[in-house]
């Protein structure tokens, strides 16, 4: 990070030391602010810039969000790039998403299969291991990785809980798995400074507060639905009121809560009373520990299937 003028300093014993950390504090909060402001400024002007993002996903998502695209289109979209369709036949074929043990070897009956919802979240995986091996990002391949985990964690969460409501379980799981494209578009955009990004607790903090918003505003460009772009900019909004039933943004709310106690379980439960989206969607506790009983059963085979 850029730094200014020279910090003052005193004398301890025979030696000088830099009274540093209060000024360097500041200094590196306000760097980071005006980042991820310029960040944040720059995908709500309609500019979205995720370096290694294959072109081919977003191809498919504006082919698919509109009604008058054929499964001929579809299926000539994704046969345009071998790695993709290969990835959507064995996202068909896994244990996952093919529950009659039937399997398929043409795109076609794949696409069909998976469902458009399901259609784009092979996509997204796809796109995340293409991120994964650029060179150009080879420094955040690790906590790229991670997040991923993260969001198919969240994924398989959000499945479960919306078959609890009206919302559809492959919306949901769309949702959860994108829930952290706000910080992924951060880490991309950080990842020439990875090393002094990752490890700054004053970053990591601030991106906690703004990456939900940054992620609604790139799914907004992108052209997803308004109730998708509305969960994942809602999702850290533990006091947000109740509007529509068990609506998409309670769903994740909920769902990214409970995930976090699949990565560390010594936390103990989710402290559901201080969460309305449960209160909105009448969840108990007991319910909430047979949601995360299911999400860990489908887990291993979702990262089979999923795993970038």
């Amino acid at each position: 990070m850029p730094s200014g003028s020279s910090a003052p300093t005193y004398r301890s014993g025979d030696s000088s030391v830099q009274a540093t950390s209060t000024m360097a504090a500041a200094e590196t909060r306000g760097t980071a602010l005006d980042f991820l402001r310029h960040l944040a400024m720059e995908v709500s002007n309609g500019t979205v810039d995720l370096p290694c993002f294959p072109d081919v996903v977003l191809r498919i998502r504006h082919a698919l969000a509109d009604p008058r695209t054929t499964l001929d289109k579809t299926v000539a979209i994704v046969g345009n790039e071998p790695r993709l369709a290969a990835r959507l036949l064995q996202t068909a074929n896994s244990a996952a998403f093919n529950t009659s043990g039937k399997p398929l070897t043409d795109l076609r009956s794949a696409i069909t299969r998976l469902g458009q919802q399901l259609v784009q979240s092979a996509a997204m995986a796809f796109a995340v291991r293409q991120m994964k091996n650029a060179e150009s990002l080879r420094a955040i391949a690790k906590p790229l990785g991670e997040l991923w985990k993260d969001c198919i964690s969240v994924a398989s969460v959000s499945q479960a809980l919306a078959r609890r409501t009206k919302v559809s379980p492959d919306e949901a799981f769309l949702t959860g798995l994108l829930h952290g494209i706000g910080r992924l578009y951060i880490l991309v955009r950080t990842a020439d400074n990875a090393a002094e990004f990752s490890s700054d607790p004053v970053f990591i903090e601030l991106v906690a507060d703004w990456h939900g918003s940054i992620g609604k505003a790139v799914l907004e460009n992108w052209g997803f639905a308004e109730e998708m772009c509305n969960a994942v900019g809602d999702q850290d909004d533990y006091e947000r009121r109740w509007v529509h039933d068990s609506e998409l943004s309670d769903v994740l709310t909920a769902s990214v809560a409970l995930a976090a106690t699949l990565r560390n379980p010594s936390a103990g439960p989710v402290a559901i009373d201080q969460i309305t989206a449960f209160h909105h969607i009448g969840l108990t506790v007991a319910d909430c520990a047979l949601i995360l009983a299911n999400a860990k059963i489908h887990m291993s085979s979702l990262h089979d299937a999923l795993g970038a």
